[in-house]
């Protein structure tokens, strides 16, 4: 409630609606007042001011939660003039990657501006006294999972399990943080794999029902390396716990990941002219220091970041054409999941 109140008071009740001759857009994907809306209008207020004029920013909901909709209008339908950008969430990424019938995008082409990076922990209930390494790991396979489905944040973990050679249990159906929590404290699973908005706090009643924490997805740095997630320094990153059993597993893990830490998206469509990039950018820029925005994040366990973490981010989701086939052919033996 307290983070939901945050992002909300940046935008007040009642306001009137945008000036008609406003020169510049903000697509939302996913349906008004839900959280890419909320996060949507929260930047569209602290961007203004970054460009010439202060012209409004006019806000856009269209499509559903996952943002498919509004990435394939980004794609199909927005001009690269410069005047409309769109924001999205991380769901719509990963839609990508497992190949939903529903896609019609590319992100690897679009020109990244800012984004909202999200934590994603592993927690798993361990013998007394177990360390959390990948011997312990090794020793619990295969690992009850509560997951989602593999076109969920859930595919990092899936994905990062494999690569440590962890064979895992997944139970799915499991949707959302409290459905996984209740199936941890309940004993009918014995890991969970939290992504999103106000990780540390879900971790606490895991924590008190024997969880321990044992690897996170880390953050992205701007020159493509991996630090500490800074809601959790001392926790290492999936790939510090041991190498890959095999290239395609990295490679494959490491987009999921990049997908998985992004809440939210902005970007401009691809073929948008530098002049128009600039000004947004710098836009972008000045919105990450605006004081709202920045509360707005720390309430939430946001970590807002510039287009050149982004950037690095969208690289590491580039596949190549057999990888990503492959990625699909994983999930299809692994865990019988045929793409939507």
């Amino acid at each position: 409630m307290m983070r939901g109140l945050a992002l909300a008071s940046l935008v007040p009740l009642g306001a009137a609606p945008a000036r008609a001759e406003a020169a510049l857009a903000l697509l939302v994907a996913g349906p008004d007042g839900e959280q890419t809306s909320r996060w949507g209008n929260a930047c569209a207020l602290a961007m203004q001011a970054g460009f010439p004029g202060a012209p409004s920013i006019i806000t856009q909901a269209v499509g559903g939660l996952d943002g498919v909709t509004g990435a394939n209008r980004l794609d199909a339908l927005v001009v690269p003039d410069g005047k409309t950008a769109v924001i999205l969430p991380g769901a719509a990424l990963i839609a990508w990657l497992t190949g939903d019938s529903r896609v019609h995008f590319d992100p690897t082409r679009w020109v990244p501006l800012m984004a909202g990076g999200n934590s994603g922990v592993l927690v798993v209930r361990l013998p007394s006294g177990a360390a959390p390494d990948l011997k312990t790991l090794q020793s619990l396979a295969p690992l009850k999972l509560a997951a989602d489905q593999p076109q969920s944040n859930d595919l990092a973990v899936l994905l990062a399990l494999a690569r440590l050679g962890v064979p895992t249990a997944p139970v799915f159906g499991l949707r959302g943080t409290d459905a996984k929590i209740t199936a941890f404290t309940a004993g009918q699973v014995d890991a969970v794999f939290l992504c999103g908005e106000g990780v540390p706090e879900d971790i606490a009643p895991l924590t008190a029902s024997g969880g321990v924490p044992v690897f996170s997805l880390g953050l992205q740095n701007a020159d493509g390396t991996i630090s500490p997630d800074p809601a959790f320094p001392s926790l290492p990153d999936a790939t510090a716990l041991g190498p890959s059993v095999s290239p395609f597993l990295d490679t494959a893990y490491r987009a999921a990941a990049a997908a998985a830490r992004l809440d939210f998206i902005m970007v401009l469509p691809r073929l948008t002219d530098p002049g128009s990039i600039s000004q947004w950018r710098q836009a972008a820029s000045e919105a990450l220091a605006a004081p709202a925005l920045v509360a707005a994040a720390s309430a939430s366990s946001i970590t807002l970041q510039s287009a050149p973490a982004v950037i690095a981010g969208l690289t590491a989701l580039n596949l190549a054409p057999a990888d990503q086939a492959d990625m699909q052919a994983f999930l299809t033996k692994n865990f019988g999941w045929q793409p939507g």
